[in-house]
C-alpha cells in the first residue's frame, strides 16, 4: 500500500433534499445502501487506505450523526460542529482546518461507492499525489463508467495528469470527480470565512496548472436520490 495522508475531511453535513423521503427522519450520511450506512461505507474505505483520523462535519441531524459515529473506533472520528450554520464545501473544510493540521489531507463525500475494483481507487490516487507540482489531486471516472455522470459538466486531462473543470454543454467533459481528493489544507487559508464552494478554488489552483486527476478502474455509484439507492443496491448484490 502506497503511502497517503493519514487524515481525512468527511463532507456530511449537507440536508439530503434530494434523498427525501429517506431523508426525512436522518441525515444523508445514514441512509443505508444494502444493509450499511453511507458514512461508513465510506469510513471504511477510507481506513482500508491508511487513514487513522477523519474529521466529519454535521449540521442536519446532527445528534444522530454523533450518536452513530460515536460507535466507530477506527479510524478515529473527530465532530466538526455546523450546526449553527451550513458553510458548503470549501467553508466546512476551512473550519475544520484546526483538526486537520497542515499535512495533505483526503476530502471525501458520503454519496459516492465504487465496485468491480482491480486496483483500489484510493490508491490510485495516493500513487499519482506528488506535493511538489500539485496542490490538488482528484480521483476522476470515464464517462458511461458508473451511475450518476449526467450533464456536460466534468473534467478534462492532459496528457501530463493536469485537469481543468468545464461545464460547457457544447463538449461534454468525458471525467467525472467522483468526490474523494487529497489536497493541501493551506489553499484555503486566504479563504473567507463562512460558507463558500471549493470550486473557486479549483478553478483558481487549475489556472496555476496545479490540479491533477488520477482515473479509477471501479465502477462509480453516485448514491443521490433513492432511485440510485436502489441502483446501488442492485449493483453491489
Amino acid at each position: 500500500m502506497t503511502a497517503g495522508p493519514k487524515v481525512a475531511m468527511v463532507l456530511a453535513a449537507g440536508l439530503g433534499t434530494r434523498m427525501r423521503p429517506l431523508t426525512n427522519d436522518r441525515p444523508k450520511a445514514l441512509v443505508e445502501v444494502a444493509g450499511r450506512t453511507l458514512i461508513d461505507r465510506v469510513l471504511d474505505r477510507l481506513a482500508e487506505a491508511g487513514v487513522e483520523t477523519c474529521v466529519v462535519n454535521v449540521h442536519h441531524f446532527a445528534d444522530l450523526m454523533e450518536s452513530h459515529l460515536a460507535g466507530r473506533t477506527h479510524p478515529r472520528i473527530l465532530i466538526s460542529n455546523e450546526r449553527e450554520e451550513l458553510l458548503d464545501s470549501g467553508g466546512g473544510i476551512k473550519k475544520a482546518r484546526a483538526l486537520l493540521g497542515d499535512d495533505p489531507i483526503f476530502v471525501a463525500n458520503i454519496d459516492s461507492l465504487w465496485c468491480e475494483e482491480t486496483t483500489p481507487p484510493l490508491e490510485a490516487l495516493k500513487t499519482i499525489w506528488n506535493p511538489e507540482i500539485m496542490d490538488m489531486a482528484l480521483l476522476l471516472v470515464e464517462r458511461g463508467r458508473g451511475i450518476g455522470f449526467e450533464g456536460p459538466r466534468g473534467f478534462f486531462r492532459d496528457e501530463a495528469g493536469r485537469i481543468t473543470h468545464s461545464a460547457d454543454p457544447d463538449r461534454p467533459a468525458p471525467l467525472a470527480n467522483i468526490g474523494f481528493q487529497i489536497m493541501k489544507p493551506q489553499v484555503l487559508d486566504d479563504e473567507p470565512e463562512g460558507a463558500f464552494s471549493i470550486l473557486p478554488v479549483w478553478w483558481r489552483l487549475q489556472a496555476q496548472g496545479r490540479v491533477y486527476g488520477a482515473l479509477m478502474e471501479a465502477f462509480w455509484l453516485h448514491v443521490g436520490d433513492p432511485q440510485a439507492v436502489a441502483d446501488a443496491e442492485a449493483r453491489l448484490g
